[in-house]
């Protein structure tokens, strides 16, 4: 995949996200679907677009900038070479730890001692970010300086550069 190719998925995902258009995933009882760094509930990075649409999960033929989770929540996905790497998710999705978009930056560090601060470029319409990793995988968090705004999660690197390469609406 190219630099190109990947700053076009992104933009896309970023603006199926933000309008939170398309079909949502599946929540359990008390309201919240739980991402961790494998994934979600009948989602794991590194699946297959055609292994998620077999299970009924993806869905591709909403009017949306991209592939949707199937389910009540705005998730996201970015597949690179057929694979899941990536997640964007809404404030129905949250971590373990209960981050979701809404909380409060100083409880990504409380929970997140590691989380390095990553800077937007001056003159940008682009949120600040935590990046929280472990191992691989890590958590990134959009923020404005004082809650979080959007949350990603999946393999270190492709967020990494995500952040670094700039995402946008499509």
């Amino acid at each position: 995949m190219t630099l190109r190719q990947f700053a076009f998925i992104a933009t896309l995902i970023v603006a199926a996200s933000i309008a939170g258009s398309g079909p949502r995933p599946l929540l359990p009882a008390d309201g919240t679907e739980v991402m961790d760094l494998r994934g979600l509930r009948d989602v794991e990075f590194g699946d297959t677009e055609a292994e998620l649409s077999d299970r009924g999960v993806l869905r591709t033929d909403v009017d949306a900038c991209g592939p949707t989770l199937a389910g009540p929540g705005a998730v996201s996905p970015i597949f690179v070479d057929d694979r899941l790497v990536l997640l964007w998710v809404d404030d129905q999705v949250s971590t373990p730890e209960g981050i979701t978009v809404g909380t409060p930056v100083d409880q990504v560090w409380a929970n997140y001692p590691s989380v390095i601060e990553l800077r937007a470029p001056q003159g940008t319409y682009r949120f600040d970010g935590l990046f929280a990793r472990s191992g691989d995988r890590a958590y990134l968090f959009l923020h404005d300086g004082q809650t979080i705004r959007r949350t990603v999660a999946g393999y270190a690197d492709w967020a990494r550069r995500l952040f670094d390469e700039g995402y946008g609406p499509c």
